[in-house]
């Protein structure tokens, strides 16, 4: 745990990660002299003398640093409290990464080593340069982009989480962090004599664990994944009071493609979720049939790279943070401006809202299944649970693409992955490649017409054995696994909409334009035909997952979010045309 000061940017250490060390260069490589004159008109300069802080841990960034003149020296603050440097940077040397397109909470202290000059460019100055100097804007988001692959790959930012690595609550936090492309360490109490310090001094009894010690040496005890989210300001998290053209409610592909089309067209976005982005493409191990990516990517680094990518546009997020009411209706009966109530007492002011909220994942009815979840029982399959099916069987449950491409992913950690499927086999519902990648692959087992039927612990509590009966026969199985992952499908995440009668179709999902019926608009008091992606409430549209009929895939909900905003703006066009100015009827008094 405890390091001595060193220079990281003299020693330019080696990263686990090919994609990482193939642009280390990159990485580090500081700008020219024409680079920065070309920055010089998005910034001002700022003078600072020896010991003064160009930023300090947990602090909002003012924004990005370039360093013109003399040596700044970043130091980060161990779990014990111990100061770290990290880096020492002179002449050309970017000071920032991905977190300041928003002016998060720094990671860590900057420190003038003697007197500095340097180049600050805040994040509105940002964006603009990333859409006006194309070629340097690109290059810039790309570095700091790697910066925070960087970070996350060395273990140089953000929490320590501290747990036993088989703790079934520290798999949620880091399954968060992940997702949200935060960075973080994981330590060990057994095996790690600082972290055992630490649970000693902050824990009265396992149910304080894990312990999350963040950067500016608070100490949160067994945090939920949101609080942890709120308290680092891990992704952008605000709303500003004169509202917006679109709220988006839902960050996964639909949502992020809506975000990115939208505000690259001048539209004004806040793109609202109560996790992270990314959705459940975001657990996606590998998606080989996108357009465009021949050798497949995985969902999380998809979305990621939207997120950035509608971040760079100017379109703002408040994450976490959970839609819990929709109201379609203006004090004076005009319309044109929609609120949304957020979980915390926020509301957000809209003239559109898009709905992207998605769908949660289905739990079977299965005895003593809340027992096991997050303890061998998982709805996605990341590194992190791939590292606990060494040696061990697994079972899978699901037909569908995200399950084949958990399979073939598991398929490289565990002894076998044993597939149980309800219909006659894979390919009803599975793409071809998929099938036949399971088919080549020895260690994957599919057994058709079988249901998961129970689940046991192991003499440690845990989840040692796993049940499954063949639904024809009756003959029921039973096996010692691992783990249990369980992709059976999805309920649309649209309770909260009651209030303003949005129209649903049988199983919950949004109806949307040629699907609604004559009730449903009449019951909205429509006197207009929706567009193809509007639902019966005029303004409100529906993409995505949570959109009836939607097909399900990242490629169409992706297309879905590029679409709506032709008629986002049709709607606003119209809605310019016939709502007067504000304050028009006092005047007209």
């Amino acid at each position: 745990m405890s390091s001595p000061e060193q220079d990281f940017l003299v020693d330019m250490p080696h990263f686990p990660d090919p994609e990482l060390e193939a642009k280390r260069e990159l990485i580090y490589a500081p700008l020219g002299e024409r680079d920065i004159a070309r920055l010089a008109r998005f910034g001002e300069r700022r003078t600072f003398h020896d010991g003064e802080h160009l930023f300090e841990i947990s602090k909002p960034s003012a924004g990005m640093y370039v360093v013109l003149s003399g040596t700044v020296a970043a130091f980060r603050r161990d779990p014990l409290g111990r100061r770290v440097r990290i880096a020492q940077r002179g002449p050309g040397h970017i000071l920032a990464e991905l977190g300041h397109l928003w002016g998060h909470r720094a990671p860590f202290e900057g420190i003038a080593q003697g007197e500095v000059e340097a180049l600050l460019v805040t994040p509105d100055g940002l964006r603009t340069l990333m859409v006006t100097e194309v070629e340097l804007g690109t290059r810039l988001l790309e570095v700091l982009i790697l910066r925070r692959k960087a970070l996350a790959s060395l273990g140089l930012a953000g929490p320590a989480l501290v747990a036993p690595r088989s703790h079934p609550r520290l798999h949620r936090l880091q399954e968060f962090l992940l997702r949200s492309g935060y960075p973080h360490t994981v330590i060990d109490p057994a095996s790690d004599p600082d972290a055992a310090t630490l649970v000693d001094r902050h824990a009265a009894g396992p149910e304080d664990l894990p312990l999350a010690v963040c950067p500016d040496g608070t100490v949160l005890k067994n945090p939920g994944d949101i609080a942890l989210g709120r308290y680092l300001d891990v992704l952008p998290n605000s709303v500003r009071r004169r509202g917006y053209d679109v709220a988006v409610v839902g960050a996964g592909p639909a949502g992020l493609s809506t975000a990115v089309y939208a505000a690259s067209e001048g539209l004004s976005v806040l793109v609202v979720d109560s996790r992270g982005f990314g959705g459940q493409a975001g657990a996606s191990a590998r998606i080989e049939n996108y357009f465009g990516f021949p050798i497949g990517l995985s969902g999380q680094e998809l979305t990621s790279l939207g997120f950035a990518q509608a971040t760079k546009f100017g379109a703002e997020f408040a994450i976490p943070a959970h839609a819990v009411r929709l109201d379609c209706t203006r004090g004076d009966g005009a319309p044109g401006s929609f609120r949304l109530e957020l979980d915390d007492g926020r509301h957000v002011s809209a003239r559109t809202v898009v709905l992207a909220s998605g769908a949660r994942y289905r739990r079977p009815d299965l005895p003593g299944l809340e027992t096991f979840e997050g303890r061998g029982v998982s709805y996605w399959a990341s590194p992190i649970e791939a590292h606990h099916c060494r040696g061990q069987d697994v079972v899978l449950v699901g037909g569908g693409n995200s399950a084949g491409q958990a399979a073939v992913f598991l398929s490289g950690h565990a002894v076998r992955v044993l597939v149980l499927v309800r219909g006659k086999g894979l390919s009803e519902s599975m793409s071809r490649y998929l099938v036949d990648r399971i088919a080549a692959t020895p260690n994957i087992q599919v057994h058709t017409r079988t249901e998961l039927s129970g689940l046991e612990p192991d003499e440690n509590g845990e989840l040692g054995f796993a049940r499954w009966k063949h639904r024809d026969t009756g003959t029921e199985h039973r096996h010692e696994v691992g783990q249990v992952f369980l992709f059976v499908g999805a309920d649309p995440a649209t309770e909260w909409l009651s209030d303003c009668d949005v129209a649903l179709d049988a199983k919950g999902f949004v109806r949307t334009g040629p699907d609604l019926s004559r009730d449903d608009l009449a019951r909205s008091g429509r006197r207009t035909i929706p567009a193809p992606l509007e639902t019966n409430v005029p303004g409100v549209f529906a993409v995505g997952d949570v959109r009836s009929g939607s097909v399900k895939r990242v490629g169409g909900a992706i297309g879905e979010g590029a679409a709506v905003v032709a008629q986002l703006h049709a709607y606003l066009a119209d809605l310019a045309r016939t709502t007067p100015p504000l304050g028009a009827s006092a005047r007209a008094t």
